[in-house]
């Protein structure tokens, strides 16, 4: 695995992800953090878009995930990320972070509920 790596952090989405039917009914905030790794020496080097990953492309890939169908799990909305990052963007592995900053847990004061996964892509052949 690369030691480079490329990061899109604090991207801010309106979803109806969660486990209560009130959260799925209602929305809300979600941010989500992505670390790309990949070598980035050619980019480096020739400073054309071409040899790296289009930041544009990456986050309207995490938006389609986040703001599309409901799903009920943090881990399920991270791991559909994962898999779309890997399939669309010419990365070698990818760790997605997704925060609830307004997780519906009676009685707490807490900055945010979230989970952190990290996936690397099949060899190709």
């Amino acid at each position: 695995m690369p030691k480079d790596k490329i990061e899109l952090s604090g991207m801010v989405f309106y979803g109806f992800h969660g486990a209560s039917p009130s959260e799925q009914e209602l929305g809300q905030r979600f941010v989500v953090d992505l670390d790309l790794y990949r070598g980035l020496g050619a980019a480096g080097r020739s400073d054309d878009l071409a040899d790296t990953v289009n930041y544009a492309d990456v986050y309207r890939t995490v938006k389609d995930v986040l703001e599309g169908p409901s799903r009920k799990l943090l881990e399920n909305v991270a791991t559909a990320i994962a898999e779309l990052v890997l399939s669309a963007h010419d990365v070698e592995a990818v760790r997605v972070r997704v925060k609830k900053p307004e997780a519906p847990i009676k009685g707490s004061v807490l900055d945010y509920a979230g989970v952190e996964i990290f996936r690397e892509s099949s060899p190709r052949s």
